[in-house]
């Protein structure tokens, strides 16, 4: 087998292992939130911090911001994304749209197998779904631009996609539409769909697109 072929197949066991160990690492910590009675001690607290934040001139700018994790906000920000990774991540350009209409699928499906009410006892809460959503499209753009050979503007970009995250977030508890644990369980079922996401369109896609090459006559 030569060097290059060995090399680059050392390479993808590598990337497969990393990628679906953390997968499988954050859907047991959602599984874990999912299931474990005794958070809600750190919920109520949560709640309870939380109340005494409120103030009439937070609540429209929360309201504004918690959109963004909203269709309204959603939307907008897969069709720009889309629209500039085209020239040079055209495969993510293509896959983007899909993968966040699995994200979508997946956060009805979480919400409906958990089947916890919100603090306002209407139902669907855990796990947050804007969290969930958000962590998948800016999780991506924030690994797309790791590579970059800018990293001042790589490591600015990831900042301001983890305090997006946070911040909206942050509005869900404010507004009384999720526990703490709800937030938790977005982000834990958020990664792991991102790092299989990953897997399969930048390690499976391009390992059969190698071999396609190296199977054609030379």
């Amino acid at each position: 087998m030569p060097g290059g072929e060995r090399t680059g197949q050392t390479g993808w066991r590598r990337q497969t292992g990393l990628l679906l160990a953390g997968s499988a690492g954050c859907f047991i910590a959602y599984v874990t939130l999912a299931t474990r009675e005794s958070l809600l001690t750190f919920d109520h607290g949560a709640r309870e911090w939380v109340s005494t934040l409120r103030s009439d001139s937070l609540t429209v700018p929360m309201q504004i911001l918690t959109t963004l994790g909203d269709g309204a906000g959603l939307v907008p920000l897969i069709a720009l994304t889309c629209l500039l990774l085209w020239r040079s991540r055209r495969r993510w350009a293509l896959a983007l749209p899909l993968t966040m209409a699995g994200a979508g699928g997946l956060q009805w499906l979480a919400k409906w197998v958990a089947d916890r009410p919100r603090p306002d006892a209407t139902p669907m809460g855990f796990p947050s779904g804007h969290v969930l959503t958000l962590v998948v499209i800016l999780g991506l753009i924030a690994y797309l631009t790791a590579g970059s050979r800018a990293r001042a503007w790589s490591v600015a970009t990831g900042l301001v996609c983890a305090l997006t995250v946070v911040s909206v977030g942050f509005t869900r508890l404010y507004l009384d539409r999720h526990w703490l644990s709800d937030l938790a369980g977005g982000l834990a079922i958020g990664l792991a769909y991102l790092l299989l996401a990953i897997w399969l369109v930048d390690v499976v896609c391009l390992a059969a697109r190698a071999a396609d090459r190296l199977a054609e006559p030379s």
